[in-house]
């Protein structure tokens, strides 16, 4: 199961649900989130966010009519395949690439360079 860096604030104008709505869906569109990746149960979210489950389960329920997510009964809640899932792979792919250049100590430019030359081959 995936963790989710989901924070709402109860201060905020916006409804909790939505909070919740809205930041799953940068993450899987972000690409923090893949295809599979798996989400923490309602009642899981709920507790560690302070929310009702019936919070949470709208913010899912969302989620999934905008096709981001789906709900297989025993498997939970997961990110979906579609649309989003080629550009929320390749961001994913390529914030790890880039992670690794810099731990590798190869400069932005130079891994800038890698990948021109790769896509010319």
């Amino acid at each position: 199961m995936t963790h989710l860096d989901v924070v709402v604030d109860h201060t905020s104008p916006q409804a909790p649900f939505e909070q919740v709505r809205s930041q799953v869906e940068g993450l899987i569109r972000g690409g923090r989130l893949a295809p599979g990746d798996r989400l923490p149960t309602v009642r899981a979210l709920a507790a560690e966010l302070g929310l009702a489950a019936n919070t949470v389960a709208r913010a899912y329920k969302e989620l999934e009519s905008a096709g981001l997510v789906q709900t297989r009964s025993r498997a939970g809640t997961v990110v979906a395949s579609g649309e989003h899932a080629a550009a929320a792979a390749l961001a994913a792919l390529a914030a790890r690439y880039v992670a690794a250049a810099r731990q590798a100590g190869v400069g932005d430019a130079d891994a800038l360079e890698t990948v021109r030359r790769a896509q010319s081959s």
